[in-house]
């Protein structure tokens, strides 16, 4: 993926050393957790159908870790590389959605992206590691533990700068939809429908950010011409890798799909694929779509 050189945004905000993990767990309510439990965790919190913090509560022994205060907002460092990747494929989501928004007459209003490590308190309660990378509408901010493409790397054989960038893209879709009131209008359906539609409700939810995702990298493309041999692979593996159906029967042996709440990994390359070839939000509506 080329992307050195390229504009870096000015809305990430790195909390790293501010009172998460260190060495070679992550500190959660008093004990430590490895990275074995944190991949549980993290395998648990996509198809469970759960909050992620519950789970890794559950892991650490219960109970709700008490609120902390923010820590004041502090750009990451100049010299490091993650951190500058981040910022980069950040300033691009924010480009493309711009022209987007625009081209309809509308205002994108621009999310922080949050660098942690090991824990850190958000609108949406207290955000870990071990849930992955993750969107809060409350505080319409995208948090990652960059630990999260090593664990990528580790556990699911998943190795590509413009896969890492594909998992911030879907966070950012998530942005996007909590800006077009989708997310919101999900919420209350899930709410009046029975676990197996709120299920659902959330596979459509998912799908479509991973569409948006693709819309971002066919404009991000086409405008900068970031992708280079294998890029897109990479991104499919990592689609595939992180379905339902493919987690599922690593973590118990059998799949359920009454379930699932990201979908099948054929689903996410599918609709991945489709906002990446298509480059039109209209093509994303995975709640009208007739199959999945």
């Amino acid at each position: 993926m080329k992307w050195e050189g390229n504009r870096e945004s000015d809305n990430v905000e790195d909390r790293r050393g501010d009172g998460g993990g260190g060495g070679g767990g992550f500190g959660f309510g008093g004990r430590s957790i490895g990275i074995g439990t944190i991949a549980i965790a993290l395998i648990g919190s996509y198809f469970l159908g759960v909050s992620p913090m519950t789970i890794i509560n559950a892991l650490s022994g219960g109970g709700s870790m008490p609120v902390q205060q923010e820590q004041p907002a502090h750009a990451p460092p100049k010299d490091d590389r993650e951190a500058k990747f981040v910022s980069v494929v950040l300033a691009d989501t924010e480009d493309v959605w711009t022209q987007l928004f625009r081209a309809q007459n509308a205002q994108y209003v621009k999310p922080k992206l949050v660098l942690f490590t090991g824990a850190t308190q958000t609108a949406c309660g207290t955000g870990q590691t071990a849930s992955g990378p993750f969107y809060c509408p409350g505080d319409q901010k995208v948090y990652i533990d960059l630990a999260f493409y090593r664990l990528m790397q580790q556990r699911f054989h998943v190795s590509s700068e413009f896969a890492n960038a594909y998992v911030i893209a879907h966070e950012v879709g998530h942005h996007v939809q909590h800006l077009l009131g989708i997310d919101q209008q999900v919420a209350a359906a899930r709410e009046r429908g029975s676990e197996r539609q709120a299920n659902a409700m959330s596979v459509k939810l998912e799908l479509q950010a991973d569409c948006f995702a693709g819309v971002w990298g066919f404009h991000a493309n086409k405008a900068r011409s970031i992708l280079e041999q294998g890029d897109v692979e990479g991104a499919l593996s990592a689609a595939t890798a992180i379905g339902d159906d493919t987690l599922q029967k690593q973590s118990q042996g059998q799949v359920v799909p009454d379930s699932f709440t990201h979908g099948t990994s054929a689903q996410r390359v599918r609709w991945f694929t489709r906002g990446i070839q298509s480059g039109q939000i209209e093509q994303c509506d995975t709640f009208g779509a007739s199959q999945l």
